[in-house]
């Protein structure tokens, strides 16, 4: 199979014309060959030129000689087109590797099958990828949930969201799925790494849909997600697993710094159960667990995060600053007639005491969601679904948090920090909804007397105001005086790292921790990710 970049297309321009852009630049037909057959690898819009937006596409393709001699026609082929093929972006394609392929069967010791089943806390992404792993080399491990099944969580989050009481262990944050079933289901990520097709491809098979293999900024949906987080678990179920539903860690046993037994709360009171390797997967809301943890000696330290506010405005302005004014004259469409998606935007700037503002986790076509974990704290999330045809856009606008900023050397210091932020909110919400996100138009909070503003640190509302005004000039409108901003966004990453050694051990030995909570992870895939990985240091064990 070759390989051919940057094939671009026109808005309208029917996808059958990738073939003959392919046949084109190879020149098939000079050369005695015929095209045979072709997918789309990657496809993603280029629209820094509202004159000349376009689809562009990685395609694999594979060619025949119109002669039926034999040999490696594809060889045969790039020495042909000699220097001509990389410079128009063709070569061989990489072979895709299996599920699980990087993990070598000699690394896995077969001599462990014997001993207690590893157990997991917590059913995220990291808490998820690590019991497939483990499942699917045997260990069946067993997974510690304290939230509950993403049917019956759906329900209670539901209810929730139309007034209905808070439930502390089923929320938008404790579940099944972890915080990222009630999301975007943002598949981005910035690491290199062999797992990240792993991944994918997982969440592919289990209902995620194939475009998540072929877009550039792909997306689940938290409406597919629930399903593909039930399908994943079936798979693990199926490979010998166990994952069990409000079943909260409690309490480590220890001795000689090393694990012996773990407590359980469980729907039928409190339990122990021995165990000898512990997976940390908690999440980064999990502030009981994390107090609890670092009661029983668990390493921990600060690390800085984010706060801020989240920011709302009508998609069509969204549209109209990424694709252009006169996109429908130019092109004789609009943008979902050509199919484009809602437009999206990622936007930075530095202030004057050198803080980072940035937008993060943004929702095209989405809404603003209460994310509430914990009684009376307020915390504003956004969630959209795979269509993302609602008709506005939001956005997390968040500014640097650094550890001189909290008030104690405790090592969660940042998580008191957070709560203060959200129980402002909390009081500042307008009864009898307190834990729906307080609002206030844009123009609004650039006021002096904003109480929006009062629910941030000074420095974060202040970075806010500066910043505003200059992300408008990057983005058209952004700053538009009757934008929403509703607060306070206080999860976006883990105030908390928790450190290990090379064999990704903590300082007890026999718990690992990973993914967002541990401070080692930024999103779904990277927290799948680290999960892979902390399974594979468990079956080397």
């Amino acid at each position: 199979m070759l390989r051919i970049r940057e094939i671009r297309l026109k808005p309208g321009e029917a996808r059958a014309a990738i073939a003959r852009a392919i046949e084109r630049r190879c020149d098939l037909k000079r050369l005695g060959y015929a095209l045979s057959a072709w997918h789309v690898v990657t496809e993603s819009v280029d629209a820094r030129d509202k004159a000349r937006i376009r689809f562009v596409y990685c395609v694999d393709f594979s060619v025949t000689r119109r002669t039926d001699a034999a040999g490696d026609v594809e060889a045969e082929f790039l020495r042909r087109l000699g220097a001509r093929a990389p410079r128009a972006g063709i070569e061989l394609a990489p072979s895709a590797d299996g599920d699980f392929s990087f993990i070598r069967p000699a690394a896995v010791r077969a001599d462990a099958r014997g001993g207690l089943s590893p157990v997991i806390a917590g059913f995220g992404p990291c808490g998820m990828f690590a019991a497939l792993t483990l499942a699917v080399y045997g260990r069946a491990p067993i997974v510690l949930e304290r939230g509950l099944d993403a049917e019956t969580r759906a329900a209670d989050v539901r209810r929730f969201f139309e007034g209905g009481a808070l439930d502390p262990e089923s929320n938008v944050q404790f579940g099944e799925g972890g915080a990222g079933t009630f999301s975007d289901g943002k598949l981005t990520t910035g690491i290199k790494d062999p797992r990240v097709g792993t991944v994918l491809r997982t969440l592919a098979r289990a209902g995620g849909g194939d475009d998540i293999l072929r877009t550039r900024r792909p997306h689940i949906g938290t409406d597919v997600l629930r399903i593909v987080v039930k399908n994943i678990r079936a798979r693990i179920l199926s490979l010998g697993g166990t994952v069990l539903f409000a079943h909260k860690l409690t309490g480590l046993f220890t001795r000689d710094g090393a694990l012996r037994a773990v407590r359980v709360k469980t729907p039928r009171g409190e339990e122990e159960l021995p165990a000898e390797c512990l997976l940390l997967a908690t999440g980064h809301s999990a502030r009981d667990s994390f107090a609890m943890l670092c009661a029983a000696g668990l390493c921990m330290e600060r690390k800085p995060f984010s706060v801020g506010l989240r920011i709302e405005h009508p998609q069509q302005y969204i549209d109209t600053a990424q694709y252009g004014e006169n996109f429908a004259a130019l092109y004789g469409m609009t943008p979902r007639e050509a199919g484009l998606p809602p437009a999206d935007y990622k936007l930075a700037v530095r202030t004057a005491d050198g803080r980072g503002l940035y937008t993060f986790c943004m929702c095209p076509g989405g809404v603003v969601i209460p994310a509430a974990s914990e009684p009376c704290g307020t915390v504003t999330n956004g969630m959209s679904e795979r269509a993302r045809d609602g008709a506005f856009a939001n956005s997390a606008l968040l500014v640097d948090v650094r550890v001189s900023d909290f008030a104690s050397e405790d090592p969660l210091a940042g998580m008191a920090f957070r709560r203060a932020c959200e129980r402002r909110a909390f009081a500042s919400s307008a009864a009898p909804r307190p834990y729906f996100p307080p609002t206030e138009r844009l123009a609004d909070f650039m006021r002096a007397d904003s109480a929006l503003a009062a629910c941030l640190p000074a420095f974060a509302a202040d970075a806010i105001r500066e910043g505003l005004p200059r992300l408008g000039e990057k983005l058209k409108g952004f700053d538009m005086p009757e934008a929403r901003l509703y607060g306070v966004e206080t999860r976006s990453s883990s105030p908390v790292r928790i450190p290990r050694g090379p064999d990704l051990c903590t300082n007890i030995r026999g718990i690992y921790a990973g993914g967002e909570g541990a401070g080692r992870a930024g999103g779904i895939v990277s927290a799948a990710v680290d999960g892979i990985r902390l399974a594979e240091a468990i079956l080397a064990l």
